[in-house]
């Protein structure tokens, strides 16, 4: 997905002769792609030139998308919260170094060297060694922040401390998180209180409960048999500093005016600009491979040959939104793009899109294209981990089940925690995850393989679950929950 920075054009174009080639290819995108609905704003020096909305808030509803419509953002809402650590930097009640431990001594890593070392800066910056996306399956079983982020210390670092970038969203939460534990309050309150209120974001929030009492909300969308459909709900409370967020284009265009004026909003200092500029500084690179992309403090952060900057931060839920921002400091241009499904990248396109003209005159690549391709690659990446039964032929003589009080009882996972199976009246095998005892039927695969339908961000599709016994005792392995060991056994 990422390619060499443009030099910009040694005479700088005024963006706003660049709206209606914007315009069109956000026209052109959204039929390529069929997202139903789309909200992008452009900010210049300053000033908001371009906002508007496109399409629809739901593909069933006639209701249009608007410039105060609230979608979900998914990750774009980390730089947000990046600004609101920052706010706290501003005033003495964080730093950027400042120890986890000194800040919420209930937080561990496996390696308790790690533990003793880690900042707010290594959270925010994904170079904990934690693994990639730790704990989001846990939240996709119904945990709670609290519980996920104790059960983090379960899982082995697989990453160097400081040494290697490791994208978890749980690790992110706890870095923002931890500064506003030690203070006794809570996030959600914080985020208002230190941005939203003073930037007069009045539509956004980091409680999903907010977007859902929204009148003028986009609903999310999943693509069934190539058309968009509002199917599921996406709850990101647990994880609210690195996905919780939810926004207008309108409310995002004051935020980004306030970056661009370093901490400033209508004359007013929001943020201390020192601490803002720290969440811009390259603090690990994002991939060997390429030398000139890194991550800050919650912002991609790339340099062109010249050492110029380009930030910029995607969101992204699989079971249905899509979001993105762009923003070259040196040139006070920024543009912001939200769209209402699962990623297929159009955001991200228009963003590249829109810099293409503004740097060169041209549209050097075909975006849409080529962030379709590489988001779909991560979604199969993610969906991938363990087979869809329902894409697979089923056995045609498959060996028969045992009893059913061959699989029946209570297992213990340490991570997940305590499943059940147990036989209803009527004879159907059920399994109960955990924390919810959340219900499951099974159905029979072959010989100790059961089936059971899941749906959650992180995979959606028939998984299985396979029953076996060692050194006689039972247990079972639900082959999709693949952040830690999945098998889980008998409880005597």
């Amino acid at each position: 997905m990422s390619a060499p920075l443009q030099t910009p054009a040694a005479t700088a174009r005024d963006p706003r002769s660049l709206l209606p080639q914007l315009e069109q290819y956000i026209q052109k995108g959204m039929a390529q792609t069929k997202v139903p609905g789309l909200a992008v704003a452009v900010v210049y020096k300053d000033e908001v030139i371009f906002q508007r909305g496109f399409g629809l808030r739901d593909s069933a509803r006639p209701e249009l998308i608007d410039v105060d419509t609230v979608f979900q953002i998914a990750s774009f809402s980390k730089p947000i919260a990046s600004s609101v650590v920052a706010a706290l930097v501003s005033t003495g009640d964080a730093n950027w170094d400042d120890r986890i431990q000194d800040l919420d001594p209930d937080f561990q890593l496996s390696d308790a060297q790690a533990t003793q070392r880690l900042t707010i800066r290594d959270l925010l910056s994904h170079r904990s060694g934690l693994p990639e996306q730790s704990g989001d399956m846990l939240e996709d079983l119904g945990y709670d922040r609290t519980e996920i982020l104790r059960r983090l210390r379960l899982l082995p670092l697989n990453k160097p401390f400081r040494k290697v970038y490791g994208y978890s969203n749980f690790g992110f939460t706890e870095g923002a998180f931890a500064p506003v534990k030690h203070m006794g309050r809570r996030w959600e309150d914080i985020s208002a209180e230190r941005l939203y209120s003073p930037l007069s974001m009045s539509a956004t929030s980091s409680r999903y409960s907010d977007y859902e009492n929204a009148a003028n909300k986009a609903a999310i969308h999943v693509f069934i048999d190539g058309n968009p459909v509002s199917r599921y709900q996406r709850i990101p409370d647990s994880e609210s500093p690195a996905g919780g967020v939810s926004s207008s284009v309108r409310d995002l265009t004051n935020w980004l005016r306030m970056e661009m004026k370093g901490g400033v909003f209508n004359g007013q200092r929001i943020i201390d600009a020192a601490a803002l500029n720290e969440t811009r500084k390259p603090v690990i690179l994002r991939d060997p491979k390429i030398p000139n992309e890194y991550y800050g403090l919650g912002w991609n952060v790339a340099l062109d040959a010249n050492g110029r900057k380009t930030l910029s931060h995607s969101g992204a839920f699989f079971l249905g939104t899509g979001t993105t921002v762009r923003f070259s400091p040196s040139e006070q241009l920024g543009i912001i793009a939200l769209a209402n499904t699962t990623p297929v990248g159009l955001p991200e396109a228009i963003a590249r899109a829109f810099f293409d003209l503004y740097e060169t005159g041209a549209i050097s690549q075909d975006w849409i294209s080529l962030y379709q391709a590489a988001f779909q690659a991560m979604v199969d990446k993610a969906q991938n981990f363990s087979p869809d039964y329902s894409k697979l032929t089923p056995p045609s003589s498959p060996a028969p089940a045992q009893p059913a009080q061959a699989y029946t009882g209570r297992y213990y996972n340490e991570y997940y925690g305590e499943l059940t199976i147990e036989q209803e009246s009527h004879g159907q095998l059920t399994l109960h995850l955990p924390p919810r005892g959340t219900r499951y039927e099974l159905t029979h695969w072959d010989g100790d393989l059961f089936t059971y339908f899941f749906a959650a961000e992180s995979n959606t599709g028939v998984r299985g679950v396979r029953f076996s016994t060692n050194n006689g005792v039972r247990q079972v392995q639900v082959e999709n929950l693949t952040e830690a060991s999945n098998v889980f056994t008998e409880r005597p």
